[in-house]
């Protein structure tokens, strides 16, 4: 449920796009929906569909916000960076009718994990992976700081692909990307770390 609860907006964004593309009334509904926000102009065709998915995602990051809050009593920092990213970036799309601001929002996103994951362990000499994960299992702490440096690789990598992929290939192949790619990617790379580090596992004594 909570995977379902990460991936709405995403999700939001990938349905409006397909759907979009396939709907008649698509323009229509997009001219209404900007003049409504005050943004008078007329939308190149092409433009449409991933403009009316930009209006999806910030809505359904707004709406887990709101979500998170309600149910969980609060919204993790991460939410909040990407609900911000989003808002802001989605909003300079619809201003500016340009999609660069909405493809971007991924890999500032990725990048800032990666600085934030480095940067505390420079500068605070914290390891944020081994306070998320430090619970669950045990491990010696040269293998925690290797965990947090190969995870702010993963995200640097991950936030250069979205770029490469966003900018060399069509719409639908980065939406597909974005959905199925990204959430590949990360699943292949949890379960490489977990084989790379099972032996490395302390297991304490039982009585």
């Amino acid at each position: 449920m909570k995977f379902l609860f990460d991936l709405f907006p995403i999700i939001l964004f990938f349905i409006t796009l397909k759907v979009a593309e396939k709907a008649a009334g698509a323009s229509l509904i997009l001219g209404k929906i900007l003049t409504s926000i005050g943004i008078l102009t007329t939308v190149k065709a092409s433009l449409v569909p991933i403009m009316l998915a930009t209006i999806a995602v910030i809505i359904g990051s707004i709406i887990q916000i709101i979500w998170a809050k309600l149910h969980y009593k609060k919204v993790d920092k991460s939410l909040w960076l990407s609900a911000l990213l989003v808002i802001v970036l989605g909003g300079m799309t619809l201003y500016f009718q340009n999609d660069a601001f909405i493809k971007w929002k991924p890999t500032l996103l990725y990048w800032t994990f990666a600085t934030v994951l480095i940067g505390a362990n420079i500068f605070t000499k914290k390891n944020l992976i081994k306070d998320m994960m430090g619970k669950e299992i045990s491990l010696p702490e040269a293998i925690w700081e290797k965990l947090n440096v190969a995870w702010a690789i993963f995200f640097s990598a991950l936030g250069a692909l979205n770029i490469f992929v966003a900018f060399n290939y069509s719409i639908d192949t980065w939406a597909n990307f974005k959905l199925f790619g990204t959430m590949g990617l990360m699943f292949i790379f949890i379960i490489g770390q977990s084989f790379a580090i099972n032996k490395y596992i302390i297991h304490e004594d039982k009585a």
